[in-house]
């Protein structure tokens, strides 16, 4: 493999791009018009991107029914956290940073809305409860405050096709979780119950 020379320098990033101008710049708002809002009310699924304290980054997906997320206020939106697996790797690093990034997604739509800001953690009962799914309410509640809000353009999700289920590889190019797990992991457990306790689990724990 030949020897790669990396950019470090924000210089040297402009020598391979354009600067940004024009719509690129004056879309980014600093609150939540009626369009950042209707698209959260309609979205199920969305992304939130966030660093320990030493700056190492954590992606992690939340998806429920549509609208899960809620617009408190201009600036102000509420996450709820169902039950998981228990890592908490968002949660600790909010405690320890809390800037975070968002991504919304709507299904069949290319485009995103993109909402960073700095978040907090509640455990609110009255809180929780507004964010209750046949009767169980949200173990904790994620409050954002917005410091900006934009839409993203469709071209990551058109290049993907990711809307377009013929594109779709066979489900069977991969292995399940329970197959992967049982290489991954050191006591090598039965590929077969591990799925089947996984069913189970999100049978019982979805909210």
């Amino acid at each position: 493999m030949h020897e790669i020379e990396f950019i470090s320098t924000e210089a040297g990033l402009r020598e391979v791009y354009n600067t940004a101008s024009g719509r690129a710049l004056e879309k980014e708002l600093h609150r939540l018009d009626k369009h950042a809002r209707n698209f959260i009310a309609n979205s199920p699924f969305m992304f939130v991107a966030s660093q320990d304290r030493d700056g190492n980054a954590d992606l992690s997906p939340k998806g429920d029914n549509p609208g899960f997320v809620s617009v408190l206020d201009d600036n102000t939106i509420a996450i709820p956290d169902r039950p998981g697996n228990n890592r908490l790797d968002t949660l600790e690093n909010v405690l320890a940073n809390p800037a975070v990034g968002l991504l919304f997604v709507i299904p069949g739509m290319n485009e995103t809305l993109r909402v960073n800001g700095k978040a907090r953690i509640t455990a609110d009962e009255t809180l929780c409860e507004k964010f209750a799914v046949d009767g169980r309410p949200a173990v904790s509640v994620m409050v954002v405050q917005v410091e900006s809000a934009y839409m993203h353009c469709a071209k990551a999700f058109m290049r993907s096709k990711l809307w377009q289920n013929e594109s779709w590889p066979p489900r069977d190019c991969m292995p399940t979780l329970g197959q992967i797990l049982k290489d991954q992991m050191a006591d090598g457990a039965d590929a077969a119950e591990t799925d089947r306790e996984l069913e189970l689990a999100y049978a019982k724990t979805m909210w």
